[in-house]
């Protein structure tokens, strides 16, 4: 049988190997084709091409739902002029038409990239770039940066304004004052008010800092309610707040305004159950009167606060240029009193406290004075003000503590010494450590050490204050209320704490010639010191008939000039050689 040889597979059926490659280039195009397609519309910005005539090539599906068009209404092909009054229709686009195309248009034209962020038009906000592309279209993509820009507003926000009461801060207070001085300059005037409350850190103390910052919020709502709508308040920080008052026809109506605040910031504060009371002490500079640069307005009107704060408070003062001559000398004397310590120019004086029924020296009191090179003798009432202030009330004062101790040890051992101690002391945790370290160095029995607060110093953070005294009488120290009768609280403090004495304040002693009513609150005062077992010391006697009066009621010991004024350490010595005589004679 004859081999039949099968037929060949026809042509079409058999490709040949260029065929094969085409087909492999159309699927990878259109693999790769469908990888972009997914990769555009799943961007994040809306993204669109158009060619060299500003027709459409492609746009992706972010694109169409940031603005709300179809398919159809993007089209490949479609004009970017008809793709734009579609967006004009719909709301998007409020650019004007012609404008916005033809500086797209000159831009491209120079191989510039064009952007601009617009307002989509419902309070969106978008970043639009335009880059050229080298066959004469472009690439545009659509960014919406609304969350961006509300983030970036956030946060220059946050940089001038007070975190707490969202008023200006000291930034933007800087930058609005420079720009109204610009228009001082010009003919106008304005006033800066530098504003502080009073007592304010007794709340902190006492209440808590929470309860603080809402005393300060309502404080920031009382002054918005007392300016008007072209003057700035601003919070500088703590309880310090500044208004730039513009518009300023004359200084009375910076006084006006002082007034209003001051009326509406001392009405009481109803705040978690707590009653608050507060004032405000207040110095004002006027431009140009007092400079024209913002750097003097502000001191100045710092110095008028610092004037207003040290007449007493809750009050306001205008600047005068002797108070810049006073801060002057004042800072000139912080600078003195910095180096008095080191160059031993700080001194004890002693001033003897007499006991009434045996007329003998009972203790003596440590007051500090200050002997400078320059100034020659310098008065307490001058210095130790700006020591609490500048915090070096706590070095001179452990210093007292040492010296008076070191002084006393030679004293006989039935006199003791007063020490006075400053509110920085009492609220310094070291204080403890300061005191036992002058017993040991000294050698000087804790028994003779008497330290003295007064009852305003008592007010200031109670529980912890309570909580030192407790710890300085277990030592064997013994504490004593200075200026007693001129505080609040002054029976409620005696049954909080057991003093071992109570200093009747000078007030009361002047006025024993006055009539029957001061000679029996002093009377009062010595029975109710006798039946709670202490000591009751009359202060500032300075006649015989004070003396009698007070030695007829019973009170236990006097200081003051009838007998004696403070005299310097080396003198003490005279006094007992003065009692070894006496005893010498009456044996």
């Amino acid at each position: 049988m004859a081999s039949v040889e099968p037929e060949p597979a026809p042509e079409s059926v058999i490709p040949f190997p260029s065929t094969m490659q085409t087909l492999h280039a159309q699927q990878s195009a259109r693999k790769n084709e469908h990888l972009l397609h997914t990769v555009l519309d799943n961007m994040e910005q809306g993204v669109l091409m158009f060619d060299a005539d500003a027709r459409l090539v492609f746009c992706n599906r972010r694109y169409l739902t940031m603005y709300g068009l179809t398919e159809e209404l993007a089209a490949p092909g479609r004009s970017l002029r008809d793709l734009l009054q579609h967006r004009v229709r719909l709301g998007n686009f409020s650019d004007d038409l012609d404008d916005y195309i033809a500086r797209l248009m000159a831009c491209l034209a120079e191989k510039k990239t064009f952007c601009n962020v617009v307002s989509s038009g419902d309070d969106r906000v978008v970043s639009i770039v335009n880059t050229p592309l080298t066959d004469g279209g472009w690439l545009a993509t659509h960014e919406d940066v609304t969350d961006r820009q509300k983030a970036q507003e956030q946060i220059a926000h946050m940089a001038r304004h007070d975190a707490l009461t969202d008023l200006p801060n000291r930034v933007l207070l800087r930058e609005r004052l420079e720009h109204e001085l610009k228009r001082v300059k010009r003919g106008e005037c304005l006033a800066m008010l530098c504003l502080d409350l009073d007592h304010f850190k007794s709340v902190n103390d006492t209440l808590g800092h929470p309860i603080g910052d809402e005393l300060l919020k309502i404080v920031a709502d009382r002054l918005r309610g007392c300016t008007r709508e072209p003057d700035t308040i601003a919070r500088l920080g703590g309880d310090e707040f500044a208004i730039i008052m513009t518009q300023l026809q004359q200084p009375s109506d910076a006084a006006a305004l002082a007034k209003r605040i001051r009326n509406s910031i001392i009405k009481p504060y109803q705040i978690d159950g707590h009653q608050i009371v507060s004032d405000i002490s207040i110095g004002i500079s006027v431009a140009p009167l007092d400079g024209t640069e913002a750097d003097k307005l502000l001191k100045n009107a710092d110095l008028a606060l610092y004037g207003a704060k040290s007449e007493g408070r809750g009050t306001y003062r205008f600047f005068e240029q002797e108070m810049d001559t006073r801060m002057k000398a004042r800072r000139d004397l912080e600078m003195d009193l910095r180096n008095a310590l080191a160059n031993r120019e700080l001194e004890l004086y002693y001033q003897p406290l007499v006991n009434l029924q045996t007329n003998e020296i009972s203790a003596f009191e440590a007051l500090l004075r200050w002997n400078n090179p320059t100034r020659g003798m310098i008065s307490p009432a001058d210095f130790i003000p700006i020591a609490e202030e500048t915090g070096l009330i706590i070095p001179i004062g452990e210093w007292v503590l040492h010296t008076a101790c070191r002084q006393a040890v030679s004293w006989p051992d039935h006199v003791k010494v007063a020490v006075n101690l400053s509110p920085a002391q009492l609220k310094s945790r070291n204080l403890v450590k300061v005191v036992t370290t002058a017993l040991a160095e000294s050698g000087v029995a804790a028994n003779r050490l008497q330290l003295e607060i007064t009852e305003s110093l008592l007010m200031q953070n109670t529980f912890a204050t309570l909580a030192t005294l407790h710890e300085l009488r277990k030592l064997g120290v013994q504490i004593a209320m200075d200026d007693f009768g001129t505080g609040y609280s002054s029976l409620s403090y005696l049954r909080s704490f057991p003093f071992d004495k109570i200093k009747i304040d000078r007030s009361f002693i002047q006025d024993l010639s006055n009539g029957a009513e001061p000679l029996a609150i002093v009377n009062a005062v010595a029975g109710l010191a006798k039946c709670l077992n202490m000591i009751s010391t009359a202060e500032g006697v300075e006649t015989q008939q004070q003396f009698d009066a007070l030695q007829a009621v019973g009170c236990t010991e006097m200081q003051g000039y009838l007998f004696s004024k403070a005299r310097p350490a080396h003198e003490v010595d005279r006094f007992f050689a003065e009692d070894a005589t006496k005893a010498a004679g009456a044996a």
